[in-house]
């Protein structure tokens, strides 16, 4: 297959959040072409009955079957179920496969398929050869990337953060800490130093600085709005800060999506974009870091996408030029 062909996509599990994100990207990508997306809740509707922003984008409807000679399949489905679809169903070594929950993160795998952990900006190459990608978490990816300059500079060490997440972070399903009237005027913690994206941050911080054992001590909160991550990582270092910006500019410079900020940032400026965007404050010999994503973009399907075009040879920004929308 030449790279100037569109490929074949599918999607597995496309009537929640981050399937409906997968899906817009993959309906406007210029090197797609969607043919199925399967969901089993919602099969014989169409897809803009589900996801109404698509209304006039598509004529697709969701399946309950799916077609195995597709080029790239997305798994978006619950955490843990990822491993037993592919456990029940048999897909040709050719087919490439991005899975957006949890199940492959930490090095599992089904049968020969191995999953590289798919972080662009810190293991591009390894992405640029993979057959199977474990797209990271949305908290993971946001965390990482406001590490990831002073991890391979060795200069980790013992760990505090906090990161507020939207409403869409909890999935599509009703839960009282999504309903409207708990969530709205409200904010709580939860999973504090526990979170499941411990892990993976852990091990890429590993990769990066060999020998680093400090605590990632990580405290998540539910914010009162619907999309975006903010996270801040607080640390002793004592570059100055003229030299830590130096540091992070030179280790994003090749980066597409990821950039320093010299003012101030937050979640309006990243909504609806594949952008992190980082800014740096440096008191005395602390340092915090603060970064912001989208999480079901940059956290999620915008990730995914980016992937996918790494995998495929295609630009790295290929159907992700999207704008913020901060009015």
């Amino acid at each position: 297959m030449g790279i100037s062909n569109k490929i074949k996509a599918g999607v597995i599990g496309g009537a929640g959040y981050t399937g409906g994100e997968t899906v817009r990207l993959l309906l406007h990508h210029p090197k797609t072409d969607l043919l199925f997306v399967q969901s089993r809740s919602q099969a014989g509707k169409y897809i803009s009955e589900v996801h109404s922003d698509l209304i006039g984008e598509t004529n697709l409807k969701f399946t309950s079957e799916f077609n195995q000679q597709v080029d790239v399949l997305f798994l978006c489905l619950s955490h843990g179920e990822s491993k037993k679809f592919l456990a029940d169903n048999k897909f040709s070594d050719s087919v490439r496969i991005i899975d957006l929950g949890n199940d492959f993160r930490l090095g599992d795998k089904v049968g020969d398929r191995e999953f590289v952990y798919g972080l662009p900006e810190f293991q591009r190459d390894n992405i640029k050869k993979a057959k199977n990608i474990a797209n990271p978490g949305c908290f993971a990816t946001t965390i990482q990337l406001g590490l990831l300059p002073l991890a391979n500079a060795g200069l980790l060490n013992e760990i505090y953060t906090t990161g507020i997440t939207g409403s869409t972070g909890a999935g599509q399903k009703l839960q009282d800490a999504t309903h409207f009237t708990w969530r709205s005027n409200n904010i709580s913690a939860y999973k504090t130093l526990t979170h499941q994206h411990l892990g993976e941050i852990n091990q890429t911080l590993n990769a990066l600085q060999s020998g680093f054992s400090d605590s990632v001590n990580f405290v998540p909160w539910r914010g009162d709005f619907t999309r975006g991550i903010f996270i801040t990582s607080v640390l002793r270092c004592y570059l100055s800060i003229e030299d830590l910006i130096r540091l992070y500019k030179e280790y994003y410079a090749t980066h597409p999506f990821t950039h320093l900020s010299d003012s101030m940032i937050d979640i309006k400026k990243v909504v609806n974009t594949n952008k992190c965007l980082i800014h740096l404050e440096k008191v005395e010999n602390k340092i915090a870091i603060h970064s912001v994503t989208d999480n079901l973009l940059k956290g999620a399907s915008g990730q995914a996408i980016q992937n996918m075009n790494l995998m495929f040879g295609f630009e790295e920004d290929a159907g992700l030029k999207l704008k913020g929308s901060i009015y």
